[in-house]
């Protein structure tokens, strides 16, 4: 199925801040030292390299990045096993049907582990399918660049995660393809693999047989069971309180790109509502879509409630944990109460994304005050500290 797969690759080089996107394994792992999100990322001078222009401070591309267009989408028919309806990986089959690249570079599931990602450099179109649906972990996705130029690959694509995108984009240059399409999937919180299986156990009973999970727009986590069962929790009856307090590593806390915004075309569920959300950044992300034509239904995205008390809330809770204190826990009494008003009243389509992007903007400088206070001046890029402004969160602070 795979022409190439990752484990052949090196250790990675030790680095403190790391989710082991691949170019610490690539014949010169100082490229770290330029490619890496969690050093200096410089996102204005990369967007405008990429797209012909930055996102600058207002409107919606202060948020979500550069776009040209936004969409509700979702393929259609939906493709089996796919995370939602298959667009992302329907995008890249696509490429290598019309022979638009000869490669697709991204991530399959381990053959022990379906949850586990493996890095794999795809050459048929109809092996696709294998890159459907969510892994969780970490996959040195960029190690397989070099294998792909010795292999004469000249035209690529790539679907990645945030991190691996911002290090791709910085390295393009010198790797020297002769056309790359990127496809981004924005990022939520990440963890080992190993730790996802100890959430799976606190979600059910039987986590062998969970076959898909997913964080919805709903405010729900949904799960499928190998039997045709399916489960939706809540949010707020999540046992997040009962996971360690390095569940979630300290990139992801402090992750300060949550939408890919150096992707041709991003595509995800935070203002799907249900379906999926497209960002088509530049022509190049237009020109992927386009080629889909009638296979995909397109919509204008939702935008309904106001997330300000949502997002003061996270806040609040935000600071305790960084802080070293224990999560506030909602009284048992009123969580059905209030699972049952979130999806009634809580934000929706593209406010429940600008709410996502805000959290995620003072979950970065939160942590990073208490973890790594000497990296807040370089690691947090512009845009994060004014989604963060309104809550009080400012450069001003850091210089005292």
């Amino acid at each position: 199925m795979k022409d190439l797969t990752a484990p052949v690759f090196a250790d990675p080089a030790p680095r403190t801040l790391c989710t082991d996107c691949g170019v610490s394994r690539m014949k010169n792992p100082e490229a770290c030292g330029k490619a890496c999100q969690f050093i200096k990322p410089d996102y204005e001078t990369a967007e405008t390299r990429i797209h012909g222009r930055d996102a600058g401070v207002t409107g919606d591309e202060a948020f979500f990045g550069v776009f040209q267009q936004m969409h509700r989408a979702a393929l259609i028919p939906a493709r089996e096993g796919a995370q939602w309806t298959g667009l992302t990986t329907r995008l890249a089959e696509k490429l290598l049907e019309t022979g638009g690249v000869d490669a697709v570079l991204c991530v399959v599931p381990d053959a022990e582990d379906r949850w586990k990602p493996v890095p794999a450099l795809i050459t048929d179109p109809a092996d696709m399918v294998q890159a459907r649906g969510m892994r969780m972990g970490y996959a040195p996705l960029l190690a397989l660049l070099e294998p792909a130029v010795a292999a004469g690959h000249k035209r690529i694509a790539v679907i990645g995660i945030p991190c691996q995108i911002y290090a791709l984009r910085a390295l393009e240059a010198e790797l020297g393809f002769e056309r790359l399409y990127v496809i981004g999937t924005p990022c939520s919180d990440n963890t080992t693999t190993e730790n996802f299986h100890t959430f799976l156990g606190l979600l059910t009973d039987a986590p062998d047989t969970v076959t898909y999970l997913e964080f919805r727009a709903d405010y729900h986590v949904e799960l499928r069971f190998n039997d045709g069962r399916n489960q939706l929790i809540p949010f707020l009856k999540l046992p997040l309180s009962d996971l360690p307090n390095d569940f979630f590593p300290l990139t992801c806390k402090t992750c300060v790109d949550y939408t890919n915004r150096l992707s041709d075309i991003t595509v995800g569920y935070m203002a799907g509502e249900g379906e999926q959300w497209v960002i088509v950044r530049n022509d190049r992300g237009a020109e992927m879509l386009d080629a889909l034509s009638d296979e995909v239904s397109l919509r204008k995205p939702g935008d309904k409630g106001n997330r300000a008390s949502s997002v003061k809330g996270f806040v609040a809770n935000t600071e305790l944990a960084a802080g070293g204190l224990p999560l506030r826990r909602m009284p048992n009494w009123l969580r059905p109460v209030m699972a049952f008003l979130m999806p009634k009243l809580g934000p929706k389509g593209l406010e429940f994304a600008r709410a996502r992007l805000d959290m995620k903007a003072a979950e970065t400088i939160l942590h990073l005050r208490r973890a790594a206070p000497a990296k807040m001046k370089n690691m947090v890029p512009e845009h994060v500290w004014r989604l963060a402004k309104p809550y009080g969160l400012t450069k001003d602070d850091d210089a005292q």
